[in-house]
């Protein structure tokens, strides 16, 4: 997909949002990998938009993580491009977010080395002078129904 604006970009997040799988005890993962610049957290805020977030949604960089409860689903946004080593995600004490009614958005997920599972859906975002390409990918057969409802 090409999102020639960052509304764009937000539109596909919100799309993906509203094709999730209404299984209400699954555990979601998506990984946003791109440059610096290419659209994660753009993506990200669309998403949480799409679930009807309607406040400020801020890159987590800093923070590394932010959640955001909408009913019954849990958004976990991750950030981890400041990580030095994969053993500081375990360090973080995110375990209790990973159950059942969270959806994680994790940027740089490579940064957490063999903590994380594969991921239900992989996105890769590019960086072009006058565009943005979004290239989307399921691991897992939650990912593959979720991919497959996102392109009806």
């Amino acid at each position: 997909m090409i999102a020639a604006t960052p509304e764009e970009t937000e539109a596909f997040g919100a799309r993906l949002a509203r094709s999730m799988p209404a299984d209400p005890a699954a555990l979601l993962q998506v990984q946003l990998q791109g440059d610096l610049g290419a659209g994660k957290t753009t993506l990200a805020r669309g998403f949480l938009r799409g679930l009807g977030h309607s406040g400020i949604v801020r890159s987590p960089t800093y923070t590394l993580v932010e959640t955001y409860a909408l009913g019954a689903i849990t958004v976990v946004h991750a950030d981890l491009y400041r990580l030095q080593d994969p053993d500081e995600f375990e360090a973080l004490g995110l375990r209790e977010l990973d159950r059942a009614g969270h959806v994680w958005l994790i940027e740089w997920p490579q940064r957490a080395g063999h903590w994380l599972p594969a991921a239900d859906l992989n996105v890769t975002l590019a960086a072009h002078p006058a565009f943005h390409r979004i290239e989307i990918q399921a691991s897992t057969a939650a990912g593959t129904q979720w991919l497959a409802h996102s392109q009806t």
